[in-house]
């Protein structure tokens, strides 16, 4: 009877013992996919900043200022674009080895390609320009340091934040990464101290309106603003980082762990730029005060809200244009190579980029029209990398394993559709004078 005790005390040990092993390794799995995901986490991210970048600031400002609520549909549906476009430029490096400009001279006619540099130069041009304003504008409110000198310095922190890419990819990463929680932080304070209607908030996200054609201008010029070409061809680039001969089956899981990034790091902007609008229709909208200058919503928030909201307003836009700063130079020398294979010298570019903006800032020229300007114009532009893309996303030959499934080509070929319908319009507005 002893024995036949000692024996189930055995088998109930034995079970424990399993039990807990069988445990061990469940966390150890788990563990090893946190690790893989980390491990994966980073290129979004320094696209996100994009995302975030000071001509959002302008033209969610102006909506919510001017619109109170009704915009943030806009908001919402650029970054389901943005995610889907993004997804796409992301599987297209993985699956390819290039970036999407070496793809296209690879597919494209030389000529073609050259006009394809023209045009992609024409938008990193317009995107840097709105992040050098950005960032010397953040300087100015926060230290009162002139435009012009804010400017020179502005460019003086780019080229330290760009030179850290000598160390690596990661590095970057981290830095950009840091940045963009400083923008979130920043705009949950502003959220907390703003108290909005949130009801009306839960009706605006999930309704659609125009209620005139300035909204409408508005609306396409948040379009331009969220869902960026400059980074379309550089996602394509980043994530070959994390590239190394990798087989068909390593391919899938890579491009799902960018999945992963990618979902994070876009929603992480919707909420930031949704809160550009909410904060700006619940400060400015509601007490009668429609913001033309970045300079002006600065000044507003302190007597309405308080010394705090504007200090912290100052230091999220600095954040956003430094980091936007430092990507759009990134972006701009994947551009470069990749099309026509040429490569100007970091420091060259930066004095070319800094040109535009510091003309304006000398002759006096409003910040946020010019803000708002260049984010319609980057509108016009985005149907080009949109077309590249999926053009050659939707080849067999090309893709592999990785290429767009029958859905996957018809929603990309109404999001490009719907994109170049946009722009349409915003050129007949334009030349009827009604923009």
């Amino acid at each position: 009877m002893q024995e036949g005790k000692d024996i189930q005390g055995e088998a109930l040990e034995l079970n424990k013992v399993g039990f807990f092993k069988t445990k061990d390794r469940e966390k150890s799995k788990e563990l090893n996919k946190v690790k893989q995901l980390i491990k994966f986490l980073g290129p979004a991210f320094v696209v996100s900043v994009a995302y975030v970048d000071p001509g959002n600031f302008a033209t969610n400002i102006s909506g919510g200022s001017y619109f109170g609520y009704e915009l943030i549909w806009v908001i919402l549906w650029s970054n389901i674009i943005a995610i889907f476009l993004q997804t796409m430029s992301a599987k297209l490096g993985i699956a390819t080895g290039c970036n999407l400009p070496e793809m296209c001279a690879r597919v494209f006619p030389r000529k073609l390609n050259w006009f394809f540099w023209i045009i992609s130069e024409i938008g990193a041009m317009a995107t840097d320009l709105a992040e050098f304003l950005g960032a010397a504008l953040g300087l100015y409110l926060l230290f009162r340091i002139p435009m012009v000198y804010a400017g020179l310095l502005t460019g003086v922190i780019t080229y330290i934040i760009c030179y850290m890419e000598k160390y690596g990819q990661k590095t970057i990463e981290i830095i950009i990464s840091v940045l963009v929680a400083v923008i979130s932080v920043a705009y949950i304070i502003e959220l907390f101290l703003a108290k909005p209607d949130w009801a009306q908030i839960g009706m605006h996200t999930a309704v659609p309106m125009l209620s005139n054609r300035d909204a409408l201008l508005i609306a396409v010029g948040m379009l331009g603003a969220t869902v960026m070409p400059h980074v379309i061809y550089l996602h394509s680039h980043l994530v070959l980082e994390r590239r190394k001969n990798i087989s068909d089956e390593e391919k899938l899981n890579h491009f799902k762990m960018e999945k992963v990034d990618i979902n994070i790091a876009m929603n992480i902007a919707f909420i930031i730029n949704a809160a550009m609008v909410i904060v700006s229709a619940a400060v400015f909208f509601k007490n009668g005060i429609r913001v033309d200058t970045i300079e002006q919503a600065h000044q507003s928030m302190q007597p309405l809200v308080g010394y705090l909201s504007s200090g912290v307003f100052g230091i999220a836009l600095l954040a956003s244009g430094l980091s936007s700063s430092a990507v759009g130079t990134i972006a701009g020398q994947t551009i470069m190579k990749g099309f026509v294979n040429m490569s100007i010298p970091i420091n060259i570019r930066r004095l070319i980029t800094m040109a535009p903006a510091l003309l304006i800032i000398a002759f006096g020229i409003n910040p946020m029209k010019v803000l708002v300007l260049s984010q319609v114009a980057l509108s016009f532009i985005l149907p080009f990398p949109m077309i590249q893309m999926l053009y050659i996303a939707n080849r067999k030959d090309l893709m592999g394993n990785l290429v767009n499934r029958k859905l996957t080509k018809a929603i990309g070929a109404i999001i490009a559709t719907m994109v170049i319908i946009l722009n349409a319009v915003l050129i007949y507005l334009s030349f009827t004078g009604a923009a």
